[in-house]
């Protein structure tokens, strides 16, 4: 299937909408059955016919056009032509609303927004338009509301409150009731419930929910990350409950259902602070010459069954969040760290994908199924790569995550060596194939008891990395070409192309250091990519760069549409590897044991759902982490106020320069106005600010002296202030 259906459909399904509704504004008072449509449409095809008729069928259904009689469609009546969209606030407090019928978007000034906020969905109407304007329109009602609480910080009167919503694109305070307060005090930071907004109001009712503390405290602080997304920072009482209550025993009735691997040769390689294993990898030579390796993950399915509160409150969560101090789990402790988790010496439940493969990495054989192991050891990243780089059995004390040094035996070296040799022939075959190869700065902290940041490191992929990197790729891989290649419902994790235009622009960017890519055609294009990705390596352009390029790529998403995955270079790509912290991985267990069985397809439509519900969460989660990192980056730099950085301009704007610290990644800004040696303007084109008189430019890459000018943690803002350019 190309990689494009699914981007063609979209936009094959908005002409056929504009044409809808050219057809029947030309002549309001006319009515038209599909074939007459079709006509004046153009439409000859049978597939695009269909197509005609199933959105006559939507538009009627939601009320935007009427069926006058069986089969006869006509304008609705209105003043105005309406539209929906969604609402895309800006810092100024006007607004542009997204929608499928034009391809600009449509501006709203702040006094037309109709009580209208930031991402709900809402019903709009074009205002006329001047010359040279781009759309302008007007929200006539809000259909649904994006979020419906938001965390803020109590201003308590004498006989009512107000709570001023932290979010820069809430707008407006909310009103609460001295009896809706929940014993929350003046300057709480709290969790609001948005309830009704009267039309006579100028702010909306609303309703304290959660207590979360005193602001810039540190869980304060943190459980705010969590409740802006309308994340749990706990389980509820029940779940915790039902999760205790499961028979988590392991008996031999149910892995005589299972293949028994409990004697073959296994282990986990994961962190070094790690405490939920969902991955063991196991080991044998076969008579052959081949050998017999098993990839093996916990079977969460085995617990979590449908129609639980457990199974509900994993749907929900649909992703473990990975905060800097924490992990906010999918599943509750029982199962994450206990039940579930391959625990050294414990046998588990698993399902495995295991592969006969010869010295070359070619794949002979595969098997998928349930599975019964007994891991044998537990290694750290750091252990792994110290046989991989030596070769020798002794791990010394200083990487062990045991209490001293020890040895391993000769058995688990030659496994670890022989995952190496495979991983590493697999790897090339990927990146030969044209997959990219993103290796991006993680930012990781030293954390004392009070969870308070001491030092900044970073996280590098090494060879073990790779090595599991490798091995789950190949599982999620052919566990989705098994499926796929027999056309059934099921869940895949795609990755669209990237947008040109978007990748226009990264190479006007990445010229200012020297680098290029080449957009000729997909082959040179992932070429260049991985070219440009090894050459900014070490440099100090290079999270800039790296984190650029990621943008400049489509975000992957869970379908059950397989256009396969464009990063990866693979043409069928699933998630089968982490279900104790992803739900898509959940259903893709339950669909392959469903299948194994010899089940019939599910309608892929409630999979779907889950699909989009999984892929949301899993931004969310994404943003909530961000957001966490820069929390702690702002809290380590409070404590360095008086030392001069040096740092690199990694975005320009009309009001500043952001400037990110080379030994730490720290980003703050340099506001214009505190730049006093001159008066500075902003130069769009050239991504910098010129100063007006001695036309000094500050330009993107370039590097600059900066200190701590100011830090909030509430806001989570760091200001810098310019001490010079670097000589």
């Amino acid at each position: 299937m190309s990689k494009k259906k699914k981007r063609a459909t979209s936009q094959r399904k908005n002409e056929i909408t504009k044409g809808i509704f050219t057809v029947l504004e030309k002549e309001p008072s006319k009515s038209f059955n599909y074939k007459q449509i079709a006509s004046k449409m153009g439409i000859t095809d049978t597939r695009d016919r269909n197509a005609l008729i199933k959105r006559l069928g939507q538009l009627k259904a939601t009320d935007r056009i009427l069926e006058v009689e069986r089969g006869k469609f006509k304008k609705k009546p209105t003043l105005h032509t309406y539209y929906t969209g969604k609402v895309d606030l800006t810092t100024s407090g006007n607004a542009y609303i997204i929608t499928e019928h034009f391809e600009d978007d449509i501006f709203v000034p702040y006094n037309k927004l109709n009580k209208a906020l930031h991402g709900d969905m809402v019903e709009i109407f074009l205002r006329p338009r001047r010359n040279g304007k781009k759309p302008e329109g007007e929200i006539s009602k809000v259909l649904e509301r994006r979020k419906s609480s938001y965390v803020g910080i109590v201003d308590k009167q004498k006989t009512f409150a107000f709570v001023r919503p932290t979010d820069p694109k809430m707008y407006t305070d909310i009103f609460i009731p001295l009896d809706k307060l929940k014993k929350a005090k003046d300057g709480d930071k709290v969790v609001v419930a948005l309830g009704n907004w009267p039309d006579d109001a100028e702010s909306p009712y609303g309703e304290v929910l959660e207590i979360l503390g005193k602001p810039g405290e540190h869980n304060t602080e943190i459980h705010s990350i969590l409740a802006e997304y309308g994340l749990p920072h706990e389980f509820p009482y029940e779940v915790e409950q039902f999760a205790k209550t499961l028979d988590t025993s392991i008996k031999e009735s149910e892995i005589a259902k299972r293949r028994d691997m409990r004697d073959v040769l296994t282990f986990t390689i994961d962190p070094k602070d790690a405490k939920d294993f969902d991955d063991a990898l196991s080991f044998q030579k076969l008579e052959n010459g081949n050998y017999e390796i098993g990839i093996h993950i916990a079977d969460v399915s085995h617990y979590v069954q449908p129609d639980t509160v457990l199974e509900d409150e994993a749907y929900e969560r649909a992703t473990s969040v990975y905060l800097v101090d924490r992990v906010v789990p999918m599943l509750p402790e029982v199962l994450s760290n206990l039940a579930c988790s391959l625990r050294p010496n414990e046998e588990k439940y698993t399902f495995s994908a295991i592969f006969e493969m010869d010295e070359n990495a070619k794949l002979i054989n595969q098997w998928f199924g349930r599975t019964a192991i007994n891991s044998n050891e537990r290694f750290a990243y750091e252990e792994a790569q110290h046989v991989i780089e030596t070769k020798q059995a002794k791990i010394p004390r200083e990487i062990s995550i045991r209490e001293d040094a020890y040895t391993i035996s000769n058995e688990v070296v030659d496994a670890i060596l022989t995952f190496d040799k495979l991983a590493k022939i697999m790897r090339k075959q990927r990146m030969d194939a044209g997959a990219i190869s993103f290796d991006k700065i993680e930012v990781r902290f030293n954390l004392n008891a009070k969870n308070e940041p001491e030092g900044v490191y970073f996280k590098e992929s090494k060879d073990a990395n790779k090595l599991i990197e490798e091995f789950m790729l190949l599982a999620n891989r052919k566990v989705a070409e098994f499926i796929g290649k027999q056309k059934k419902t099921f869940v895949y994790r795609i990755h669209d192309e990237p947008d040109e235009e978007k990748l226009m622009a990264l190479n006007g960017v990445i010229s200012r250091f020297g680098h290029s890519i080449n957009l000729r055609d997909k082959k040179s294009l992932n070429s260049s990519l991985n070219q440009l990705l090894r050459d900014v390596k070490g440099k100090k352009e290079q999270n800039l760069v790296d984190t650029l390029t990621i943008r400049s790529m489509s975000k992957a998403i869970y379908t059950t549409e397989n256009i396969g995955h464009y990063g990866l270079g693979f043409e069928y790509y699933t998630h089968f590897t982490s279900p104790i912290r992803r739900y898509p991985d959940v259903m893709v267990h339950r669909l392959l044991q469903h299948y194994l069985d010899g089940g019939k397809p599910p309608k892929d439509t409630l999979y779907e759902d889950k699909c989009k519900h999984s892929s949301d969460m899993e931004l969310l989660a994404a943003n909530a982490e961000r957001d966490s990192i820069k929390y702690m980056q702002i809290k380590f730099m409070e404590d360095h106020r008086d030392q001069k950085f040096l740092g690199v301009i990694s975005g320009v704007t009309e009001w500043g320069i952001y400037v990110e610290i080379i030994e730490n990644k720290c980003e703050g800004m340099v506001r214009i106005r505190d730049i006093k040696d001159d008066y500075y303007v902003f130069d769009e084109r050239n991504f910098a600010i010129v100063g007006e008189r001695t036309k000094r430019m500050y330009q993107l890459g370039d590097e600059v002296y900066v200190m701590v000018k100011e830090t909030d943690l509430i806001k989570r803002h760091l200001d810098f202030s310019l001490v010079g350019r670097k000589k």
